[in-house]
């Protein structure tokens, strides 16, 4: 398998949205109890309740967004931890869970994602727009998974629906680029932006049977296709503004 490296197209302008994206999904996890920086949470059994508590308080849970009402906590979590000392606005976790991530590994292989591609949709959509993009492939990815899964009361965290909306958008707009990856073990390649992207799609499309990985693949296919939607419509709506605009001319 590829490990994505870097976009060897390099940006015109300096992707500031993209660091700042990569920043506050640092900075949040570190503040969450799933972060071992976080001592203040305390320690073993405690801080595995705490964060038990803040992922259900904080992530996207399918039948919360479905129904519009919050649900109270599996008798597992209550017995060990202790009844929910929350109340939520369901539909504000779709925002929220976009920045929680359960561990150190799930926060680098999503930014590492984020700041290949990133950095690139970002240089061709514009800051507003990216921003704005980024933030529409999450709430489809998480809505998305919701509707699918309706009675699941298992939250949904972390950017990747958001980051495979970038990865969809930017196989489109930009097919001919190339990414710079890494194959095991020691060979470092230039591939086209559609082989390595197409690559992961096709693996989240396969490993939709896979019951027993707690991955949440039906999160990735649509924010994907959410991207690749967006970015055809940008395209066909890129040269009509610009016959309109050598029109006024």
């Amino acid at each position: 398998m590829a490990l994505p490296l870097y976009d060897s197209q390099p940006a015109r302008r300096v992707p500031w949205v993209t660091y700042l994206l990569v920043a506050a999904n640092v900075v949040v996890f570190l503040l969450t109890p799933m972060s071992n920086f976080a001592a203040w949470y305390g320690r073993d059994h405690v801080r595995e309740c705490k964060a038990a508590h803040f992922t259900y308080e904080y992530g996207a849970v399918p039948k919360e967004l479905t129904t519009g009402d919050q649900q109270a906590l599996p008798a597992d979590i209550v017995r060990e931890c202790g009844p929910a000392g929350f109340h939520k606005a369901p539909w504000t976790s779709a925002f929220t869970s976009m920045f929680l991530h359960s561990g150190a590994l799930h926060l680098l292989g999503n930014l590492v994602a984020l700041f290949v591609v990133g950095m690139g949709l970002e240089d061709r959509l514009g800051r507003l727009r990216y921003l704005l993009s980024y933030l529409f492939f999450g709430l489809v990815a998480v809505y998305g998974f919701a509707w699918t899964s309706p009675d699941s009361t298992v939250p949904l965290i972390g950017a990747s629906g958001a980051i495979a909306g970038v990865m969809g958008a930017y196989v489109i707009l930009n097919p001919r680029g190339r990414i710079v990856s890494w194959v095991p073990p020691v060979i470092v390649v230039r591939l086209p932006v559609w082989v390595v992207l197409g690559y992961w799609f096709v693996l989240q499309w396969l490993s939709l049977g896979d019951d027993k990985s707690n991955v949440a693949y039906t999160a990735h296919i649509y924010g994907f296709l959410a991207g690749v939607a967006f970015a055809l419509l940008a395209r066909r709506a890129g040269p009509a503004r610009r016959v309109a605009a050598l029109s006024r001319g």
